[in-house]
């Protein structure tokens, strides 16, 4: 007779939906979100006019802009000046590898794949701002929540590209981030501190390791501990109960759309739907 496979135990999980500013005045995110360190959404579309979202994305035929539909604009994003930049590569046999190749490599695949039914994914992911030529910089000037909500530190603005659908393994970031979403959609889960840390304990204790909750490890983003994080965080069963269970809060992102995370908030990200998907963040204080 054959070994029983174990079926993992999950608490329930309960999703509350994340506020949207009623004011989207800097001194009242300051005071009810940023000081207080409470997730918030901005007024949808509030980062409609960031340059990025026209400059770096057009509509596929020509038609009006809008999540769907966007393909990456060629004719900006390859200039004279070459660039390197971090990729990540999920084979269709689910083998993970991160390595550098040039902006122009990952601008050729994106209009491949979206031609094709290609198994393989590749994401630009993490890709610093500052590292990028001077004319594309310009392109996501700091929006001013992060220039004046606090002491108007920016450690660093990066870039997050990629064919829907993709995933950000549950983390926490070293400082408060600003996340707006340029094209397509995204689905962010959030829990505060103390949760998040006993869900990423309880999958280090299960795989045996002792992995950095911060940095983006390939351990988070290959094999069992991968599988294990995304069980918890989205394979969950959900629960309307109110008393009971792991709770969490979720925010839908579209083209426009832009996202408080507290620092040591712990978060996962999906991207959903099809065709491109674009973010962009910025970590400040």
């Amino acid at each position: 007779m054959g070994a029983r496979a174990v079926v993992r135990q999950l608490p329930a999980l309960r999703i509350e939906p994340i506020p949207v500013l009623s004011d989207p005045t800097v001194e009242h995110f300051r005071r009810h979100f940023f000081y207080p360190g409470l997730p918030a959404i901005f007024p949808r579309g509030q980062f409609a006019d960031l340059p990025a979202l026209k400059r770096w994305f057009r509509p596929k035929d020509g038609g009006p802009y809008s999540s769907a539909g966007l393909v990456l604009d060629r004719r900006h994003l390859l200039g004279p000046d070459e660039v390197m930049v971090p990729l990540e590569l999920i084979s269709g046999k689910g083998e993970f590898q991160r390595f550098h190749a040039p902006l122009s490599t990952f601008v050729e695949w994106v209009q491949h794949a979206a031609m094709s039914n290609m198994t393989d994914r590749l994401y630009l992911a993490q890709a610093q701002v500052s590292d990028l030529p001077r004319r594309l910089r310009e392109d996501f000037p700091a929006p001013t929540y992060v220039t004046h909500a606090g002491k108007g530190d920016i450690y660093d603005t990066n870039l997050w590209i990629g064919i829907a659908p993709t995933y950000t393994p549950l983390h926490r970031d070293p400082n408060p981030n600003l996340f707006v979403q340029l094209a397509g959609t995204k689905i962010v889960r959030l829990f505060e501190p103390s949760v998040g840390v006993d869900i990423f304990k309880r999958v280090q204790k299960e795989v045996g390791t002792n992995a950095s909750p911060v940095f983006r490890g390939d351990e988070m983003m290959d094999g069992r501990e991968r599988e294990l994080l995304e069980d918890e965080v989205w394979g969950y069963r959900t629960s309307d109960d109110t008393t009971s269970g792991v709770l969490g809060c979720e925010a839908q992102l579209g083209r426009g759309d832009g996202l408080f995370i507290p620092n040591g908030w712990w978060h996962s990200i999906k991207g959903v739907g099809e065709g491109i998907t674009g973010s962009v963040n910025w970590w400040f204080r």
